[in-house]
């Protein structure tokens, strides 16, 4: 009488989950995803929180540093190519990624299959956030490409709002959370942290520059709290129609 040979025994171990890096057209793409996240946008959100962080300085640095950034030649062309195409580019595909991806953090508690759910929720609550501040200094109320001295009043009327300061707190977290995360990604899967050891030490380094981003972000939207509110039209020069509606 033959005998059925049992499978062996599938034993299963709490660590990261492979990286898993596509075929073809998906192994360039998803190569060009990790690449954008540091090159431009990890660079741009490096700037963007050094520009904020003037303001723990006062109105008068703060606008000093818009002006410096509004006077670039053809800065709007720089903020498509430069910012908001590679943003659009690195969140759609992201979310695409998520939506074809596997996540199975309550099934195989596998340190990386909860480090890979929470970088995707931070990355979208990051674009929604994005979207919104975006909006709402960028292309609403008055022009600051025009009127650059208005800038500090301006985020200030925005955290006139207790929902627009607990969004701004929630945006700054999940941002420096996904950017720190996503840096250890990018030095793993371009082989520039190779072995556990390297990996584990290069996350240390991860969390102490994610939780930096956080204390500067929370440094520089208590300045623009505490700091007397500042009128939109510092000189009362501004005629009411050049205010953007």
């Amino acid at each position: 009488m033959a005998s059925t040979a049992s499978p062996p025994s599938i034993r299963t171990t709490r660590g990261r989950a492979p990286l898993r890096a596509g075929q073809g057209y998906s192994f360039l793409l998803r190569r060009l995803h990790s690449l954008s996240g540091i090159i431009p946008i990890g660079l741009f959100l490096i700037e963007h929180f050094v520009s904020n962080a003037f303001a723990t300085k006062g109105p008068g640095a703060y606008t000093k540093q818009v002006e410096l950034l509004t006077g670039f030649p053809f800065v709007v062309g720089l903020e498509l190519f430069g910012i908001w195409l590679p943003i659009l580019f690195h969140s759609l595909y992201g979310f695409y990624i998520w939506y074809r991806g596997d996540s199975n953090a309550s099934d195989y508690p596998w340190m990386g299959n909860w480090m890979y759910t929470a970088q995707r929720w931070t990355g979208a609550i990051t674009f929604v956030y994005m979207a919104w501040h975006t909006w709402h200094l960028r292309f609403s109320g008055i022009h600051l490409l025009t009127h650059p001295a208005s800038a500090f009043g301006k985020v200030q009327l925005e955290f006139q709002s207790p929902w627009a300061v607990a969004f701004y707190a929630v945006g700054i977290v999940c941002a420096s959370w996904h950017f720190a995360y996503g840096l250890w990604l990018f030095a793993a899967k371009w082989g520039i942290t190779t072995g556990d050891r390297a990996r584990r030490r290069f996350g240390y380094v991860c969390f102490a520059i994610g939780l930096l981003f956080v204390l500067v972000g929370a440094v520089t939207m208590r300045a623009f709290l505490k700091t007397p509110l500042q009128p939109l039209e510092p000189f009362g020069s501004e005629p009411q129609s050049l205010v953007m509606r």
